[in-house]
């Protein structure tokens, strides 16, 4: 059924804002996970109160559902030590008519423009190399999503571009960050991942050593 024929009120319901956008996405690029309220607003970088009307939203078209689940936490009476409880959360509803339709829609269209990845890197430091695979370029086969090599990278700066990345992305990362000299001693010890990350492939977002 393609997905022009879908409901004039469910579509009202569905297009609106970015915020709804990482939401469907984490929910459709993850079918098999179940998300509490505090994991939606970290993985999406959402406020909880927004996530949560988001949600019950998604619930009254179907798409997602209530579900339970256990989870780990600190036990306080035993220090390093953790404790399992049942806990309420949201999960995907794989019974939602048009989900095919919606997940392709969700990622057909570029999960984040390729010039605004350069941009958001501008002050992470001295970057050689960047390269995007995998979940950007849509081939399950490849090693990462980004690989970044540089000089005098600023970690805690990629950290916090990754984390935002995967909150519109919808899903975890897989990167690799490299320093040039590790790098180049890698290359040319044909390390078996960095050949595969350079086989498999890729775009080039930036490139001043000349090897992608």
């Amino acid at each position: 059924m393609p997905f022009s024929t879908i409901g004039m009120e469910v579509l009202g319901k569905l297009l609106g804002s970015e915020a709804r956008v990482r939401l469907l996405r984490l929910f459709f690029l993850n079918p098999d996970t179940n998300f509490d309220n505090k994991i939606i607003s970290q993985r999406t970088k959402t406020s909880v109160e927004n996530a949560r009307k988001e949600l019950f939203l998604f619930q009254s078209v179907g798409i997602v559902k209530r579900c339970h689940f256990t989870k780990e936490f600190p036990d306080r009476n035993k220090k390093g030590t953790t404790v399992k409880k049942k806990v309420y959360g949201w999960c995907l509803d794989k019974t939602f008519p048009y989900g095919e339709q919606l997940k392709n829609l969700l990622v057909s269209t570029d999960l984040i423009k390729k010039n605004s990845i350069m941009n958001r890197f501008r002050n992470a430091g001295n970057i050689k190399l960047l390269l995007i695979s995998g979940i950007f370029t849509r081939n399950d086969s490849s090693r990462t999503d980004i690989f970044i090599v540089g000089d005098k990278l600023k970690r805690g700066v990629i950290e916090n571009i990754l984390r935002t990345l995967e909150a519109e992305a919808g899903k975890e990362l897989r990167y690799a960050v490299l320093d040039t000299a590790e790098f180049r001693y890698r290359l040319s010890v044909y390390d078996k991942f960095v050949r595969d990350v350079l086989d498999y492939p890729h775009e080039v977002i930036i490139d001043r050593i000349g090897v992608a």
